[in-house]
């Protein structure tokens, strides 16, 4: 027999988003599926090309290739806000670009990025003066560094695990994350510390390293979900994902 059935509005009753991750990347999809479990909210992912070698001429291709990974996010859906997540590429791209490529598909998206949202979170948070610690080899660092100094912040402390393989980098232990924390909290005056790359895993030990360090910790994942979340208009705090969460 056929049966019958009713429809309704579907998941993102409150919001329905996209986010773009890498191909290489093993942790923004783990870290997202706690961020994002919220009432309403429908998050859907898609993948980009990109190598293991982390350099600005591997990074500067994505945005060629970014237009195709939207067009794999469902177009039978209206997405309010739509995530890139690459902290590199985002620095070497450009914020206006990876918007621009990411609205040829979905126009009326709002678009953020990793760079972006670390941005816009040490707004929030009132910071001026960043403790700034990644995983990239040296010219990318600078890159990112010059872009927050131009966004209005200082760079008090400074330190990198210097990784070029993506691989490894998602295989960075947490406690090393932590003690770097630590180094750069203790040799400079920072009134918060952006941890950035979407790779490294951060979310697990937000709170028990702020609490420590008495500053904000702003991670690359944690700082794009909130931005997309906000942008989205879902405001819920959620301490439990560092100070930022808990902001109003």
């Amino acid at each position: 027999m056929k049966l019958q059935f009713d429809t309704d509005a579907g998941i993102g009753t409150r919001a329905t988003l996209g986010v773009i991750v890498l191909e290489t990347d093993e942790t923004l999809e783990p870290e997202f599926s706690r961020l994002m479990a919220l009432d309403g909210v429908a998050l859907y992912h898609s993948r980009i090309p990109m190598v293991s070698d982390i350099r600005a001429d591997t990074l500067a291709q994505m945005e060629k290739d970014l237009p195709s990974s939207a067009r794999l996010l469902p177009q039978s859906l209206d997405f309010d806000v739509i995530g890139y997540g690459c902290t590199s590429a985002s620095t070497v791209i450009g914020s206006q670009n990876v918007a621009r490529a990411i609205q040829t598909v979905y126009p009326n998206a709002l678009v953020t990025d990793p760079l972006a949202a670390v941005i816009a979170a040490g707004q929030e948070v009132g910071a001026k003066r960043l403790g700034f610690i990644t995983p990239y080899v040296p010219d990318i660092s600078e890159r990112m560094r010059l872009k927050l100094i131009n966004a209005g912040f200082e760079i008090a402390g400074f330190g990198s695990f210097e990784e070029g393989n993506d691989r490894v980098v998602a295989r960075i232990s947490e406690l090393s994350i932590i003690q770097a924390a630590r180094q750069i909290a203790s040799a400079s005056l920072c009134d918060a510390i952006v941890v950035s790359c979407t790779n490294l895993r951060t979310l697990s030990i937000l709170k028990e390293t702020e609490h420590e360090i008495g500053v904000p910790i702003i991670s690359s994942n944690q700082a794009l979900a909130w931005h997309m979340l906000r942008l989205a208009k879902i405001n819920d705090p959620l301490p439990d994902f560092g100070i930022l969460f808990g902001q109003h």
